[in-house]
C-alpha cells in the first residue's frame, strides 16, 4: 500500500470529521446567545474573545505541535472542543458563554494547521517530492463537503425541532458533541507522527526531550525565542509577509459571510429561529460550493498559477460580499452568500500551496500558526468594530463596508505573483505541480518584485 495514499486517505476523513460538527452549528454560535437575550455588540465581544486567544497561543500551539508531535496536539485540541461545546450548550449568562469561547480558542489554536501538517511531514518522509496540491486541494473538498452536509442535517433538526419542550438551537449542539468525540477517537487510532529529521523515532532526534512534560515545559520556555523566529521568517521574506497581511481582508470578509448573514436573515425574518431555519440549508449549498471551489481551484491554479488564481479569488469574494449586503431581499442575500463560499473554497488551496512553499519541515507549523494568528486576530478585532457598526446602522451596511475593505488584500500577493514570474523558467510554482517546500533556514532572503 502507498503510504502516502493512505495518510491522504486519513487526511480526507479526519478532516471531514473535525468540520462536520462545524456544520452542525452555523448560525447556531450566533443565534442562540440572542435567542438567551445577549446584544448584537454582546455577542460580537464574546466571538472576539475566542480570536484573542487564538491570537496569544497560535505561535507556542505550532512550536509545541512541532515539538511533541501532531497527535498528542490534535488528541487535546479534541477534548477541549467537547469541553467548549458542552459548556456552550448549557450557557444562559454572559459570563458562561466567555468561558466557552475562551475554551474554544484554546482548541481553535492547538488545532490550527496540526493536522495538515501531519500529513505534509508524513508525505515528504517517504516521498521529499511528493504533489501536495491534490491531497491538500481533496482535504478542502471533504471539508466544504462536511460542512455542507452538517449544515443541512443542523438546519433539518431545527426545522424539525424534535425536543419541543426546548429551543430548537439545541440538537445541532449535541450532534456536534457526539462528533468531537468520534473524532477525538479516530485520531487516536489513524495518526502516528512521521520520525523526526534522526529517523530515530523521536521527533528532532538529540534536540527535542522524549517526555511530554519536559517538552512543553521546554516549549513554553522558548515562547519568546519562538515568537522572535516567526517574525524573522515574515521579515526575511516579502512574499510571506504578504501572504499573512491576506489574512486581515480575508478575515474581514469572513465577519460578513460568517457573523452578520445570520444578523441579516433574522432582521429580514423576525425571528432566530425562522433564521436558522433558512440558514443551515442555505449554508449546506454554499459549503457544496465551496467544496466546488476548492477542486476548480487546482485546474485554475494549474493553468494561471496559484498567485493568479489566489488574487481572482480575493476579489470575486470581496465583490460578492458587497452584493450581499446591497441585496434587499432573502433570495438576493442567499444567492451572493452561495458565490461567496464558491470564491472562498478557491482561494483555500492555493493559498495554503503558497504558504507551504515558503515553508520547511522545522517552521511549517510556525508558518501555518502566524497565519492562523493573524486571522485571528483581524477576525476579533473586526467584529468588535462591525458588530458594534452593524449595531448602530444595520448588518447590510456592515456587511456592505467589509466586502470593500477585503478587495484590498488582492494587492497583498502581488509579490507572489512576482517570484511566479521570476522562476517560471526552473521552479514549478502551480499548484498542480508544486515543489518541495523552502526552508527559510537554509534559503536566501527573497527580494521584492
Amino acid at each position: 500500500m502507498n503510504p502516502v495514499a493512505a495518510a491522504e486517505r486519513r487526511l480526507i476523513l479526519l478532516t471531514g470529521l473535525r468540520w462536520l460538527p462545524v456544520g452542525f452549528v452555523l448560525g447556531v454560535t450566533v443565534l442562540l446567545p440572542l435567542e438567551r437575550g445577549l446584544t448584537v455588540p454582546e455577542i460580537g465581544g464574546l466571538l472576539a474573545i475566542q480570536g484573542f486567544v487564538v491570537l496569544a497561543l497560535e505561535l507556542p500551539t505550532g512550536a509545541l505541535s512541532d515539538t511533541i508531535g501532531r497527535r498528542p496536539v490534535l488528541v487535546a485540541s479534541g477534548v477541549l472542543a467537547i469541553a467548549a461545546s458542552t459548556l456552550f450548550l448549557l450557557a444562559d449568562s454572559w459570563g458562561v458563554f466567555a468561558l466557552s469561547l475562551l475554551l474554544q480558542g484554546v482548541f481553535r489554536a492547538l488545532d490550527s494547521g496540526a493536522l495538515e501538517s501531519w500529513f505534509v511531514d508524513t508525505a515528504h518522509a517517504h516521498d521529499p517530492d511528493a504533489n501536495l496540491a491534490r491531497p491538500l486541494g481533496r482535504a478542502g473538498a471533504a471539508l466544504g463537503g462536511a460542512i455542507a452536509i452538517g449544515a443541512l442535517l443542523g438546519g433539518g433538526l431545527i426545522a424539525w425541532h424534535p425536543i419541543p419542550a426546548g429551543s430548537a438551537l439545541v440538537p445541532p449542539l449535541l450532534l456536534a458533541i457526539l462528533c468531537y468525540t468520534a473524532y477525538v477517537v479516530l485520531v487516536l487510532v489513524l495518526v502516528r507522527d512521521a520520525p523526526g529529521p534522526g529517523h530515530d523515532g523521536s521527533r528532532t532526534a538529540g534536540r527535542t526531550p522524549r517526555h511530554p512534560l519536559a517538552a512543553v515545559t521546554r516549549t513554553l520556555r522558548d515562547t519568546p525565542r519562538t515568537i522572535a523566529e516567526g517574525a524573522r521568517l515574515a521579515l526575511r521574506s516579502r512574499v510571506l509577509a504578504g501572504l499573512l497581511l491576506v489574512e486581515v481582508f480575508w478575515s474581514v470578509a469572513m465577519i460578513a459571510f460568517e457573523t452578520l448573514t445570520p444578523l441579516q436573515l433574522e432582521q429580514l425574518l423576525g425571528s432566530e429561529q425562522d433564521a436558522a431555519a433558512v440558514f443551515g440549508p442555505a449554508s449546506a449549498a454554499a459549503w457544496g460550493l465551496y467544496a466546488v471551489g476548492s477542486i476548480l481551484a487546482e485546474r485554475l491554479s494549474a493553468v494561471f498559477g496559484p498567485a493568479w488564481t489566489a488574487i481572482l479569488s480575493r476579489l470575486l469574494n470581496g465583490a460578492f460580499v458587497v452584493w450581499m449586503g446591497l441585496s434587499a431581499g432573502v433570495i438576493g442575500i442567499l444567492i451572493a452568500y452561495g458565490l461567496t463560499y464558491l470564491a472562498h473554497g478557491s482561494g483555500g488551496p492555493v493559498h495554503a500551496a503558497l504558504l507551504h512553499r515558503e515553508a520547511g519541515r522545522t517552521t511549517r507549523a510556525t508558518v501555518l500558526s502566524l497565519n492562523s494568528m493573524i486571522s485571528g486576530g483581524a477576525y476579533s478585532i473586526g467584529l468588535l468594530v462591525l458588530t458594534g457598526f452593524a449595531a448602530s446602522t444595520s448588518a447590510a451596511t456592515a456587511t456592505v463596508v467589509a466586502g470593500a475593505f477585503s478587495l484590498l488584500g488582492a494587492l497583498c500577493y502581488l509579490p507572489a505573483l512576482g517570484r511566479d514570474r521570476r522562476e517560471r523558467g526552473g521552479y514549478r510554482t502551480g499548484a498542480a505541480g508544486l515543489g518541495p517546500a523552502r526552508d527559510h533556514q537554509d534559503a536566501e532572503p527573497v527580494p521584492g518584485p
